[in-house]
């Protein structure tokens, strides 16, 4: 018998689970191999803030584990929100957003390779270098997925999915927001704690865009044919 439109092409859920899990998995082995090596604190980053998720990837092995990580995440990271404009509009989404989540991807993952190269170079041009690479990377993902999250609510059975992705997006801004309130109102105990907030940032945006991937998943997003829906089916 032949296979249904759903049942055909490549399927792409493993990319997009590379594309959320590669960089969370590359910020906390490289941490890892950091503090086994003795060149970052032992304290934990997401409550103690002694190291930046530069420094995990400064010297030492996790200099080279860093760049072998997310390089390749960068590249992937173009890959998958690209693909997230054509799943959405598989889906039935319309709109302008679908368009620009190819290069809000893209110059996300250039940031991320820009950052990801001069990580570990000591020098002022550097620096800044990475300054922009992180802030733009980071920024513009969470754009991208607050675009995702808006569109998934116009489809058929995506409003809860949508919702759920939103509100790790709320989730996200809020500890933006207090990182700033901290740093305007006690900017001594900002600098302790600024570490944990980057760490906090990173992780939800990875989580969202696991969610993502998750829902690649369930609707059965393929390289060519059509995708199902996100509905959940009835129970008869």
């Amino acid at each position: 018998m032949a296979a249904s439109a759903h049942e055909r092409g490549i399927p792409l859920v493993c990319l997009g689970f590379a594309a959320a899990l590669l960089p969370l998995v590359t910020l906390h082995l490289c941490w890892a191999v950091a503090l086994l090596e003795g060149q970052i604190p032992q304290a934990l980053p997401y409550w103690e803030g002694a190291t930046s998720i530069s420094r995990t990837g400064h010297t030492g092995t996790a200099y080279f584990l860093f760049k072998a990580g997310m390089l390749p995440a960068a590249v992937i990271g173009v890959l998958f929100w690209g693909l997230n404009g054509l799943w959405l509009e598989r889906l039935g989404a319309r709109g302008h957003g679908l368009r620009w989540l190819l290069w809000l991807g893209l110059i996300a993952g250039v940031a991320l390779a820009a950052y990801t190269v001069v990580l570990g170079h000591t020098g002022d041009s550097y620096r800044l270098i990475r300054r922009t690479g992180v802030v733009l990377y980071l920024s513009l993902t969470y754009i991208a997925e607050l675009l995702v999250s808006a569109h998934l609510r116009t489809v058929p059975g995506g409003a809860g999915s949508g919702r759920r992705l939103l509100n790790l997006c709320q989730l996200t801004l809020v500890v933006g927001i207090g990182s700033l309130i901290m740093d305007a109102l006690a900017p001594d105990l900002h600098e302790r704690f600024e570490d944990a907030f980057e760490w906090w940032i990173a992780l939800l945006l990875n989580l969202a865009a696991l969610w993502i991937a998750v829902l690649w998943r369930r609707s059965g997003f393929r390289g060519r044919g059509v995708v199902g829906s996100l509905a959940k089916p009835e129970r008869r």
